[in-house]
């Protein structure tokens, strides 16, 4: 019994390890623009909270894999958070006091935590067999490992400033696949395979262009 206890653990630490690569990019972005002093404090707040709330969502992920439609609207909003990160300015934020700031991008994690976080609900609420405590116990394991990998993201978007469009790549392309595996739309994926297929790749795309394009508009009128 143990030895199958510790066998699910490290099955679930395992999962969390591997899905959890997206939430350091997320709370990396999330984080950019904040005063040096502040990030810490939202990284270890929002992960924090983002985890609370995950254990939570999987314990009930049975009743919420039922929802229509569930998958489709969090690509959805997934992919508005994707633009306004990838657009997110400086001097929008620095227009905003410092403790709102804070919040707002503890904010930003937690949504888009929870957003991205099906398939590892999925996964950890498999692996634990019915086992409450395996799923808290794994997502606490991961918490350091999490916060140490966006600290890392962070550091490198703050020397290389283009990586925040892989960044908002990246949750781009998670949108799509959320969205290509909305059940409620299985027939109309069937009928059309290579949509399904192609779909990560569109958002992305669309994401991206749009990005680009928004903040050359963006330019233009501060040119003028």
């Amino acid at each position: 019994m143990e030895q199958d206890f510790l066998l699910s653990l490290l099955a679930i630490i395992g999962i969390d390890l591997v899905l959890g690569a997206d939430n350091a990019v997320v709370i990396a972005m999330a984080c950019r623009n904040l005063p040096v002093h502040q990030r810490n404090k939202a990284i270890i707040l929002g992960t924090m909270l983002a985890i609370i709330f995950r254990v939570f969502i999987t314990l009930v992920a049975v009743y919420l894999l039922g929802i229509p439609f569930l998958q489709l609207i969090g690509g959805v909003f997934l992919l508005y958070i994707a633009f306004h990160l990838i657009t997110g300015k400086e001097d929008q934020t620095n227009n905003i006091k410092s403790h709102r700031s804070l919040w707002k991008a503890i904010q930003t994690i937690v949504i888009a935590d929870l957003l991205m976080g099906f398939d590892n609900v999925i996964a950890v609420a498999g692996a634990a067999h019915g086992h409450t405590m395996l799923v808290a116990i794994g997502l606490l394991i991961s918490i350091p490992i999490i916060i140490w990998g966006s600290k890392m993201v962070l550091t490198l978007m703050t020397k290389f400033p283009m990586l925040i469009y892989v960044g908002g790549g990246l949750l781009a392309l998670t949108a799509g696949k959320m969205m290509a595996q909305e059940n409620q739309l299985y027939f109309l994926y069937i009928s059309h395979p290579l949509l399904a297929q192609s779909l990560p790749y569109l958002t992305t795309a669309f994401i991206l262009l749009g990005g680009m394009l928004y903040q050359q508009l963006i330019r233009d009128q501060r040119s003028e």
